[in-house]
């Protein structure tokens, strides 16, 4: 009998097989859960572990493992871009670069949320900015509701709108803040899109957003079951590429998707460990840096040993 798994993930092209059933076979049964906006899933895992298989953001997952979370990742990384552009400031702060953001406020949704942490990373490496010299103003919580927040972290009044609060030059910048109506506010980053793509060819990191985690009593007592997951994930996304190079009748975020494998040079959605060691080295450094877990751990320690040669 197929062993049976409550799986969460996002309805994408690259999980339509998973979605379907048609992946199934008489080893493992993925339960799809929808959940929408997938985003909602991650915390629900994390506290009440109420999935089998979950997708997770990245930095979410790095710290819920730094307080010992029962869960497992797979080397499977289902959403990922690029972030130059997800910062955006207000003209009338004083702010005109960068290095500018040191000595204000700047608003991110939530402190360990995997954008801020990456969007933190590339001003700190990219521009040269000490992110500890920011204020940075939290419009919500964190997935890991043990977490501590580093003391220059402070909270925004409840039902604050960080988009309000940018616009009106509460907050010299936001990170994820959406559109606003302002004239004011600007993309700090100039040609956002390729100044990422010349980071990707200097720096080798592709931004990663989520990946895929498991109960860890599962894995414990199905020894197989990491590498069937990968592989099964794997086989759903092989079949969407096939799709993407035939460039025939794809929407927008099929079209976004093939426009990153453009820009890397190859697989828009690369797996395992070996096409990725370098962007995990780097979030794994960042979230570090950023007080998001206590300590550097190595990149194989993350994922279940199964799976960590598997590409």
């Amino acid at each position: 009998m197929a062993l049976s798994l409550q799986t969460a993930t996002g309805n994408y092209g690259h999980t339509k097989s998973i979605i379907d059933g048609s992946l199934n076979n008489d080893k493992l049964a993925l339960d799809w859960v929808e959940v929408n906006p997938i985003i909602s899933a991650f915390r629900r895992m994390i506290r009440g572990m109420e999935f089998d298989v979950s997708e997770m953001a990245i930095s979410t997952y790095l710290c819920a493992k730094s307080f010992n979370k029962p869960i497992t990742a797979i080397p499977v990384f289902p959403v990922r871009g690029f972030h130059h552009g997800a910062i955006s400031y207000n003209v009338k702060t004083g702010v005109s670069q960068p290095k500018d953001l040191e000595g204000k406020k700047v608003g991110v949704r939530g402190w360990t949320v995997t954008t801020g942490v990456w969007v933190r990373g590339i001003l700190k490496d990219g521009y040269g900015v000490d992110i500890d010299k920011i204020t940075w103003v939290l419009a919500g919580d964190e997935h890991v509701a043990e977490y501590e927040y580093p003391s220059n972290v402070v909270s925004a009044p409840e039902g604050s709108d960080l988009a309000k609060l940018l616009a009106d030059g509460e907050i010299a910048a936001g990170i994820g803040v959406g559109q606003t109506d302002s004239e004011d506010v600007k993309p700090l980053i100039p040609d956002s899109r390729n100044a990422a793509v010349q980071y990707f060819n200097e720096k080798g990191v592709y931004p990663i957003n989520h990946t895929i985690v498991v109960k860890d009593e599962l894995l414990s007592t199905n020894p197989w079951l990491a590498a069937e997951l990968f592989n099964t994930f794997k086989a759903a996304k092989q079949s969407y590429i096939t799709k993407l190079d035939a460039g025939a009748d794809l929407s927008d975020a099929d079209q976004a998707i093939a426009r990153n494998g453009k820009d890397v040079g190859g697989d828009p959605l690369p797996y395992g460990l070996a096409a990725n060691n370098t962007t995990m080295e780097a979030i794994i450094q960042a979230c570090v840096d950023q007080k998001v877990i206590p300590s550097k751990v190595s990149v194989e320690e993350m994922f279940d040993p199964s799976t960590v040669s598997l590409s």
